[in-house]
């Protein structure tokens, strides 16, 4: 296990670099195994970064002021979530979802990934929200195991509408509070 790191949403003025960092998470991405399907400067990009900030929805996660991290955290789950199993029947604006979570390459495996999680279901919790859910590629082996190794329940693979050719399914996962 790593050192605790810190987490707090991302300032205005940090975008770029926060755009940067998945640009670079991306690339190494894509030089290895591209788990999640990331496209560089596409998705995650500079911009979804600045639109998430002033939604405050970005996160960043620090070890010794160095950005070894980042994540989204919000209520929209960006597709039709309507459409999965869930096990329990909830509104929107009752559960949060995570999305573009991204660990530097060599903080991968280290625990810090858990320590967003765990971030992620004290913050949902503290604020009243019933659930996390969130979606995965089907082939993102690390983030599955990751998700299953914090408590979270698969609820199969579902289709949300998003238009993605390369990527029509997407696997569903819960964490109820």
């Amino acid at each position: 296990m790593t050192q605790q790191v810190s987490v707090r949403l991302c300032l205005p003025c940090e975008t770029d670099l926060v755009g940067a960092f998945y640009d670079g998470v991306v690339g190494d991405l894509v030089e290895h195994i591209n788990w999640p399907k990331w496209t560089y400067k596409v998705y995650p990009s500079t911009a979804f970064v600045k639109q998430m900030t002033v939604q405050n929805s970005q996160f960043v996660c620090t070890l010794n002021g160095k950005l070894v991290a980042a994540f989204v955290l919000n209520e929209d789950p960006q597709g039709a979530y309507d459409r999965a199993n869930w096990s329990k029947r909830l509104s929107d604006g009752e559960y949060l979802v995570c999305h573009a979570v991204a660990v530097s390459p060599e903080m991968q495996n280290k625990g810090v990934g858990r320590q967003i999680v765990d971030f992620c279901k004290k913050f949902a919790a503290d604020r009243g929200y019933k659930a996390i859910r969130l979606d995965v590629v089907p082939g993102n082996l690390p983030a599955k195991k990751l998700y299953e190794n914090c408590g979270f329940r698969y609820r199969g693979d579902v289709d949300l509408l998003r238009g993605y050719q390369d990527i029509p399914l997407f696997s569903m996962y819960e964490y109820n509070l």
